[in-house]
């Protein structure tokens, strides 16, 4: 599961790099100076449209900007990074001369978290970067507390596979995708061969032993960039092939059957033999058939997992849907 694998939360760091917009080089200059001397690593810039410019190339947790400024002036910048999809929060502290209420007011409802009046105050400066700081944490717990209760949502907390909430959301915008673009896709679908033999003689425990290492191998086997393993409900797995012609999917069924009954699985009652059977269902070579849906490609696929089956098990079968055949399975 290579979302699974990858939960990433920003990290903010003790002493979140400041983007620092000021046009006075004296004054860009001077508190440069003191803020690297306070710890902080500052990327200067004379105007909006380069800090802006800056903005899309690197996650700055801490924007602090003159309001008077060429090009664009800091109003205009705060409100340009809050439409910006950004990697995290971006805490804004907007410099200005102008004290009265009516620019504090613009200012903050511009997108700025806080307002400071020239000339500044250094200790000040500080303390407000330090009020920045406990919101920048704050939001990254958050973020980081989310993608968790995410991840959970969408996981088989057994196997860490992809769970079937995931797949009955997610198979569709697969199958969406390769149509737009003319890439074939396929799904495998598996099933530990006499699983309840495993779970009458063995146990449940060493059945979750092996539906666990099962998920393990099979995840192995697959490309973590694209292709993914979902538990489709008891001991039957789907496995997504995006951008997977039909004999690519047949030789990758075949690799983790291999896998599955070339090497025992470890249990907690001993070493058991595993065997697993396989169904192939793939889209032709150019996508999938406009009136192709996600039922139709399941339903090929545990129909070539039943061939399987009946067939002494242990092995695979697949189809290729043509696009008759997807008009007669929908027409």
């Amino acid at each position: 599961m290579s979302e699974l694998e990858s939960v990433t939360s920003i990290t903010v760091e003790p002493s979140p790099t400041i983007l620092l917009a000021e046009d006075d080089p004296v004054t860009r200059m001077l508190m440069t100076r003191f803020l690297k001397k306070a710890g902080y690593e500052v990327d200067a810039v004379a105007n909006g449209s380069e800090a802006l410019d800056k903005m899309t190339k690197r996650y700055y947790p801490v924007l602090v900007t003159d309001w008077e400024m060429p090009e664009m002036d800091g109003v205009a910048l705060c409100q340009a990074v809050r439409n910006m999809q950004l990697d995290g929060y971006v805490y804004a502290l907007l410099l200005t001369a102008r004290d009265s209420k009516e620019h504090i007011i613009a200012g903050l409802e511009a997108g700025a978290d806080d307002y400071l009046v020239k000339p500044v105050h250094e200790p000040e400066l500080i303390a407000r970067l330090n009020a920045g700081r406990r919101i920048l944490n704050l939001e990254q717990s958050l973020r980081a507390a989310n993608q968790r209760n995410r991840i959970l949502s969408i996981t088989d907390a057994l196997t860490g596979a992809y769970n079937r909430r995931y797949l009955m959301e997610q198979l569709p915008r697969e199958l969406e995708r390769c149509r737009r673009y003319a890439y074939p896709l396929s799904v495998l679908m598996c099933d530990i061969d006499h699983f309840k033999q495993i779970n009458d003689v063995r146990g449940h425990a060493a059945g979750d032993d092996v539906l666990q290492q099962f998920a393990a191998r099979a995840q192995k086997s697959i490309r973590t960039n694209s292709d993914w393993v979902a538990r489709y409900g008891g001991e039957e797995f789907l496995i997504v092939l995006p951008e997977t012609a039909h004999e690519g999917a047949l030789y990758v069924a075949e690799k983790i059957r291999m896998l599955i009954s070339g090497t025992p699985f470890a249990t907690r009652t001993g070493d058991a033999r595993v065997t697993a059977s396989f169904g192939v269902a793939s889209t032709g070579s150019h996508g999938p058939d406009i009136t192709l849906k996600v039922d139709a490609l399941i339903r090929t696929a545990d129909e070539c997992l039943y061939r399987s089956k009946q067939g002494g098990r242990d092995r695979t079968s697949g189809h290729e849907i043509a696009v008759t055949h997807a008009l007669l399975a929908h027409g």
